[in-house]
């Protein structure tokens, strides 16, 4: 194979490069190694955890956390010094979250979640980019997350400014108006008033996992049994996150 003029294969460069991202955005200890922390690295065999390994154990994980949560009876998991000394070494998150910025839906607390138990994707409406799509890839090609869910909310305010801005032809502004603009074919029109926007939070989310779905990669790992991808709602009131099928 052809090298460059350094003399190094441009396959072995790449090779380097994706090392490097994993280490930085893993928390890889060779970025660290210079660092004190004021405490020693943990020692190999001290895991405190046991990571759900399939989509199904991790929907089963997610599922006792919100039970937890609404019933007032959280472990605030992975908290302590050791957990936190623990982590320094990396990060195997075991479902990922794409969920609303809407500051009453915090994925950790919603499904009694500690540090290191979930990776967090989160902009107005579940709305998908480019920056988002690129998040969620990262979690399941480089940390082999089995689970990805879509979790939108009851009262979600994006969802409502775009069905408003839909009915009245109000002009958003432009940063707003994007959110909108991808909200926009999930509006549920054989609904009025407030009823349009609560069945229009259930289609946005099925559309935004239909999307995630429909990329080749993730597609992939589905159709391996690898992933799955859920959608799901968290409803304010009683605080329970429930499927959407």
């Amino acid at each position: 194979m052809a090298t460059d003029r350094s003399g190094v294969r441009p396959s072995s460069r790449r090779a380097g490069r994706r090392a490097l991202l994993r280490a930085a955005l893993g928390g890889g200890a060779a970025l660290g190694a210079g660092l004190s922390l004021g405490a020693p690295p943990a020692a190999a065999g001290t895991a405190s955890r046991t990571r759900p390994a399939t989509p199904a154990d991790a929907l089963r994980e997610l599922d006792r956390g919100n039970r937890r949560w609404r019933t007032l009876h959280q472990r605030h998991p992975h908290e302590t010094a050791p957990a936190r000394t623990e982590a320094v070494s990396g990060q195997h998150p075991f479902a990922l979250v794409l969920g609303c910025i809407d500051s009453r839906v915090p994925p950790e607390l919603v499904f009694d979640q500690g540090l290191g138990d979930l990776m967090t994707v989160r902009s107005a409406g579940e709305v998908l980019d480019e920056a988002v799509l690129g998040s969620i890839a990262y979690g399941v090609l480089e940390l082999d997350i089995p689970l990805v869910m879509v979790l939108g909310h009851q009262s979600c305010g994006a969802v409502g400014a775009a069905v408003r801005a839909d009915g009245t032809g109000e002009e958003l502004p432009a940063h707003i108006a994007y959110i909108a603009e991808q909200i926009r074919p999930a509006i549920d029109r054989a609904h009025s008033g407030e009823d349009r926007i609560d069945a229009t939070i259930t289609a946005n989310v099925r559309l935004v996992r239909s999307r995630l779905a429909a990329e080749p990669d993730l597609a992939a790992r589905v159709a391996a049994g690898r992933l799955a991808i859920v959608g799901a709602r968290y409803e304010l009131g009683s605080q329970l996150v429930h499927r959407i099928a």
